[in-house]
């Protein structure tokens, strides 16, 4: 996200992350002891023969800003992806602790809540965009062109949008800028959920129904531009924050081959493998994606961190 798999993404519109997933898993039964087990091909969400790929609510077009790394998982493994997106982050929260995808994109804050909730993941790695760069990406501030908020303090009394409850960059990390200044996220300003960074900040750069708003750079510098939901310089940028790239994770549920196949085709991925590969990569995912870069666990040791000094209700189990 400058770093991050950014660059979250808009499946089929409309599509439930936990309706689909119920649908195409396998009946649950019951053990001799009375427990319930999953009928689950070997630790597969839906059958050996298929990875189901969970998706954060967020950005306009798999095709073009992702279709090429989903493309270059199904050639390595074999196996049909099948990408589904989540109606908002604690669908995909509920989704994963449930055993329903084998990989996906996440945020930090997703993956943190996830993994307290008992989710079985690990993190495969952040994307960067270029060569030798540190992941990571950040959540930008942002009011219309020509308004006189300048900083996080003038916030307070205002409609302001974020992203989703569950959102790294577009609630939890803001939830903490404002905290510092002695705002309450619930209290001193009037929060409007967008549903996705691009809805965020289009609604900022509208200037009705919210008068500030928070959203990822990419959004806001890049993609929101080109995909025609506002003009450059309709937005201004009063405040930055660093924010852990989002994880492409893998559920540690899959049988262990197919884990280290995983690992083995997507650590240290570079756009040349892809395309050695003879995928198609589009122009926008050129611009987010230049390397799949490892990360550990403890990478989001800062997320756990500022959901201690919030006291985030959706970092809980």
């Amino acid at each position: 996200m400058n770093a991050s798999l950014r660059r979250g993404l808009a499946l089929v519109a409309g599509l439930s992350l936990v309706g689909t997933l119920a649908a195409c898993a396998p009946a649950a039964e019951q053990a001799a002891d009375g427990a319930e087990t999953s009928n689950s091909a070997e630790g597969f969400a839906k059958d050996e023969n298929t990875l189901v790929m969970g998706m954060v609510p967020d950005q306009q077009s798999v095709d073009s800003n992702f279709q090429p790394l989903v493309d270059y998982i199904a050639a390595k493994t074999g196996k049909e992806v099948e990408l589904v997106q989540s109606t908002d982050y604690a669908a995909l929260v509920e989704a994963s602790i449930a055993g329903r995808i084998d990989i996906g994109n996440f945020s930090g804050f997703t993956y943190v809540a996830a993994t307290n909730g008992g989710a079985k993941l690990t993190p495969l790695g952040v994307t960067v965009t270029t060569e030798g760069e540190e992941p990571g990406y950040e959540s930008l501030t942002v009011v219309p062109k020509g308004s006189d908020i300048t900083k996080i303090e003038d916030l307070k009394g205002k409609k302001v949008c974020f992203v989703d409850p569950g959102s790294t960059s577009g609630y939890l990390y803001p939830s903490a800028e404002l905290l510092a200044v002695g705002l309450e996220p619930e209290k001193d300003v009037t929060p409007v959920f967008a549903g996705g960074h691009d809805a965020s900040a289009q609604k900022t750069a509208q200037g009705v129904e919210c008068d500030a708003g928070f959203a990822e750079d990419a959004v806001v510098e890049t993609t929101g531009i080109a995909d025609g939901l506002f003009a450059e310089g309709d937005l201004t940028v009063i405040n930055r924050v660093t924010v852990p790239g989002a994880p492409l994770v893998m559920s540690t549920n899959l049988p262990r081959d197919v884990q280290q196949s995983l690992s083995d085709a997507l650590q240290n991925i570079t756009l040349d493998e892809i395309a050695a590969e003879g995928i198609e990569v589009t122009d926008a995912f050129k611009a987010f994606f230049y390397e799949l870069v490892p990360v550990e666990d403890s990478y989001y040791d800062s997320v756990r961190k500022v959901c201690e000094e919030t006291g985030a209700a959706q970092c809980q189990p």
